[in-house]
């Protein structure tokens, strides 16, 4: 096993230890019902995150996204009732499905290049008579895991029966390793692929659109917060398509992508939090705090001017000028 960060890696696992780190503190005084089973659960799903982020090896990083995967399937259906146990039986009809294309498209990969170390798949899924294969293996099993349009259908109805600090981990963190996974395994700065690039970008801008006209029309907060990761999603999968389109500003996007999910990660665990928080009945007084509080990180997911959202959407709008030019 291989471990290791670059600094983009370290800006992901900055994030997501914050965000798991804020929910489980919430989590300590918001599960009463099975606190041993859901605690157990989320350090299981932390140690595949945590894992999944620092992974240089094939072997390794497969085994952490696959803890991470199925441990979560408890964290959704934790109240037991009949919506979380469908919301969690679609989740992990889909997580099978993507552990065993994403299997594949990792085995293809190792046994065609004769490497297990991601820089030495990446290099050598460029020149590999099976590429094309290997890397539409890759987009469902990564995916999934970042709720792209059509491989979405999990995150609506798992946000509303999770408890809070799942959800704000589920959409915080843990659909950001799809990103992480394409960015580590597709050949991104090695070779231009405008094909897949170009499915990408359509696909990312479908969704940013989509999650946006869909989520507006719903009522429950956790819904809507839902469809709002499938947009945000959908612009950092426009970022994944312009590096397979443009290798030379690979370095670039994958920084400007970074900081954009750094963006989403600490804004939309938060929004997931205070929607908890508003649900749980608190007095008056302090429903205005929590309304003004709320209000900073939806103004920043909505790229208000001087607001994390703003800066991070202008660099990945800048680079892909860039690359359309």
């Amino acid at each position: 096993t291989r471990l290791g960060l670059d600094s983009v890696d370290a800006v992901f696992l900055l994030f997501t230890a914050v965000v798991w780190l804020v929910s489980s503190a919430f989590a300590w005084t918001w599960i009463r019902a099975a606190r041993t089973r859901f605690f157990t659960l989320c350090l299981l799903t932390m140690a595949g995150n945590f894992g999944a982020l620092v992974a240089l090896d094939v072997p390794f990083f497969y085994t952490s996204v696959a803890l991470m995967s199925f441990a979560a399937y408890g964290l959704i259906a934790h109240s037991f009732t009949r919506e979380a146990k469908h919301a969690a039986n679609v989740y992990i009809v889909l997580v099978v499905i993507g552990e065993a294309t994403l299997a594949g498209a990792l085995i293809l990969a190792a046994g065609a290049t004769g490497a297990i170390e991601f820089a030495s798949v990446q290099a050598g899924l460029a020149s590999i008579p099976a590429r094309d294969l290997v890397i539409a293996l890759a987009f469902v099993g990564f995916g999934i895991k970042a709720g792209v349009l059509f491989l979405h259908v999990w995150l609506p109805l798992a946000h509303p029966v999770a408890p809070a600090p799942a959800s704000a981990v589920l959409s915080g963190t843990i659909i950001v390793t799809g990103l992480v996974g394409w960015m580590r395994f597709l050949p991104v700065g090695v070779i231009a692929l405008p094909g897949w690039g170009g499915l990408l970008v359509a696909l990312g801008f479908a969704a940013a659109f989509y999650g946006v006209a869909i989520g507006i029309d719903q009522r429950n907060p956790k819904v809507v917060l839902a469809y709002s990761s499938i947009s945000q999603m959908g612009i950092m999968t426009v970022g994944i398509g312009m590096m397979l389109l443009e290798p030379g500003l690979a370095n670039t996007l994958r920084t400007s992508i970074a900081f954009l999910a750094l963006h989403h990660g600490l804004c939309k665990s938060a929004l997931f939090l205070g929607a908890g928080l508003a649900r749980a009945g608190i007095d008056m007084s302090r429903r205005r705090a929590l309304i003004v509080g709320l209000a900073i990180p939806s103004l920043a997911l909505a790229g208000a001017p001087l607001t994390s959202g703003m800066i991070a959407k202008s660099a990945l709008a800048v680079s892909s000028a860039t690359v359309a030019d």
